[in-house]
């Protein structure tokens, strides 16, 4: 089979071929369909976790069909199934955080693509709980991208304190925030779309936000201050400094909610939390029932990501457009010869 490998850290990608692998106890075997091309796969690229063996195929934003199944395999999954999956490659069910029932803190969590080999590549074998059901109206190349960071968007929303008809911002209109501009919309919620510059305005509020701020014209946190305040902010952004100008415009007990891998640390006046009770929390993906209902939640209100799409021996292009911020606005690379 092909595949794109990354031979050591900070390497190349490279087209290589290697042995179709045989799935072993409890694993499946996917043959790949589309995978999505994901700023956390830098992780693999630059050898960033310690866990992450060399050589190493990248990719966790899979869509593909069952096409072998190992032993001792549970659950209804037959060969052919079309399935998903992204960056939660598994848990081990016996540490305490899977003990009390929360799988994606697994202290053993595996991911594909960092800690295991991912999809870039015409098969892939992961754990049969990796797996989501892949609805019949979705394509594969738009199901792909929904497999991160679409359920990292939808999962956060859905968890956070915002109900509907409350006021959410979504910092950035990028890979994470077009799709979390769309979920926001969809859930009910008030959408203020973040961004610099006038750029994106027109697109954010063709996604559904009702309101836009431009952060180089004005500071972001004052003029969403000035709206009332947010029960929410989804912070998506790479850039630390632009995230935490974002807390003066939490409403009281409101929560900034960081999903994107801010590159620079977060800084944070204690005052500017102690006075509203507002808070900051993480947020990682979530699970693969999780992804389940991100695709069903996506099929039943036409969430949609904008992706542009490569052949898998591009591999290397699409990732140089998806780290440069050229791509509009995920990179998609399908296995079709």
């Amino acid at each position: 089979m092909r595949a794109v490998q990354i031979a050591r850290a900070g390497g190349d990608l490279e087209l290589v071929e290697r042995d179709v692998p045989t799935p072993g106890r409890g694993e499946v075997r996917v043959r790949v369909e589309a995978c999505g091309v994901c700023h956390s796969d830098m992780f693999a690229k630059e050898g960033v976790m310690p866990a992450t063996p060399f050589p190493i195929v990248p990719g966790h934003e899979v869509v593909g069909r069952v096409d072998e199944i190992g032993p001792d395999v549970l659950g209804d999954w037959n060969a052919g199934d079309r399935v998903g999956v992204g960056w939660f490659g598994g848990a081990c069910h016996h540490c305490e955080p899977c003990r009390r029932g929360d799988f994606i803190t697994c202290e053993n969590g595996r991911i594909p693509g960092v800690t295991f080999d991912g999809g870039y590549a015409d098969h892939l074998v992961v754990p049969a709980d990796a797996l989501a059901h892949v609805p019949d109206e979705l394509s594969s190349e738009e199901a792909a991208p929904l497999m991160c960071a679409g359920v990292t968007t939808y999962h956060a929303l859905r968890t956070s304190p915002a109900r509907p008809g409350d006021r959410v911002a979504v910092q950035g209109v990028g890979g994470l925030g077009h799709l979390g501009i769309q979920f926001a919309a969809r859930m009910g919620f008030e959408v203020v779309a973040v961004s610099r510059g006038r750029d994106k305005e027109d697109l954010a509020r063709k996604l559904g936000a009702h309101d836009y701020v431009d952060s180089e014209a004005v500071d972001p946190g004052r003029a969403l201050a000035e709206k009332g305040g947010c029960a929410v902010v989804l912070a998506t952004a790479t850039s630390g400094e632009a995230i935490s100008g974002l807390i003066p415009g939490l409403d009281r007990r409101g929560q900034l909610l960081v999903a994107g891998a801010a590159e620079t640390p977060l800084q944070v006046d204690a005052m500017s939390l102690i006075g509203p009770v507002a808070s900051i929390a993480g947020h990682a993906s979530g699970t693969s029932i999780d992804s389940e209902d991100t695709l069903r939640f996506a099929r039943l209100t036409d969430v949609r990501p904008v992706i542009e799409t490569m052949p898998l021996e591009r591999a290397p292009e699409a990732y140089d457009r998806m780290m440069t911020g050229d791509a509009r606005f995920r990179m998609v690379l399908t296995t079709e010869r």
